[in-house]
């Protein structure tokens, strides 16, 4: 079933068509693929549809705009509880890493997260290596993988029962300046404080 053209964010200038058609598909791939990046999710989005390489791109937040719709529509029934399972171990996992000062962001913090997705921490911390021996010490396993931010000096995937969470590993100097996205939009994210007041709005089922 396709979705409301009417509930869409406007689009404007030539070449509308074509993006709100990438928009679309690329929130389907997040929703029913786990594509965690909307990057990727346009570009594949647009391959499926057999457009041009150089066809018009939406951006990061229209894509988001769609993925909101899309799991109003079809996963109504499903998404609202995994958003709460997963906002509630990321607030487990903050407490536990309390000492690196961290932030909940991406789309756990931002209430599109669902079955398929991680949890993104941003940790400020001296060096990876410190936090590194802290989880290694608490009996927690780990990969590094490659930093998706450009500021960041480690990422690490940490797996727990409940979820997977990224821990973006950023010097301590860094931690009171403001990040955005690829778009320009400002890079939102919660402490714990804020951590637990978002809990509190956020609905069991």
């Amino acid at each position: 079933m396709p979705l409301s053209r009417s509930s869409r964010p406007p689009r404007r200038g030539r070449c509308d068509a074509a993006a709100s058609r990438i928009a679309g598909a690329a929130a389907r791939l997040m929703a029913q693929d786990g594509i965690a990046d909307p990057a990727l999710a346009k570009k594949k989005a647009a391959r499926q549809l057999g457009l041009p390489e150089n066809a018009p791109l939406p951006d990061d937040a229209e894509v988001t705009a769609e993925l909101r719709l899309y799991q109003a529509l079809y996963q109504h029934e499903t998404q609202p509880a995994q958003l709460a399972a997963l906002r509630a171990e990321a607030a487990r996992l903050m407490a536990l890493l309390e000492v690196f000062h961290p932030y909940l962001t991406g789309a756990v913090l931002e209430g599109t997260a669902g079955a398929f997705s991680a949890i993104d921490l941003m940790l400020f911390a001296d060096s990876a290596k410190e936090v590194e021996i802290f989880l290694l010490n608490r009996g927690f396993s780990f990969e590094n993988r490659v930093p998706r931010h450009e500021r960041a000096e480690a990422a690490l995937c940490l797996s727990t029962p409940a979820a997977e969470a990224l821990l973006l590993i950023f010097p301590p100097q860094l931690e009171r300046q403001r990040f955005h996205h690829r778009d320009g939009r400002p890079h939102e994210r919660a402490n714990m404080a804020q951590m637990r007041a978002l809990l509190e709005k956020t609905p069991c089922a």
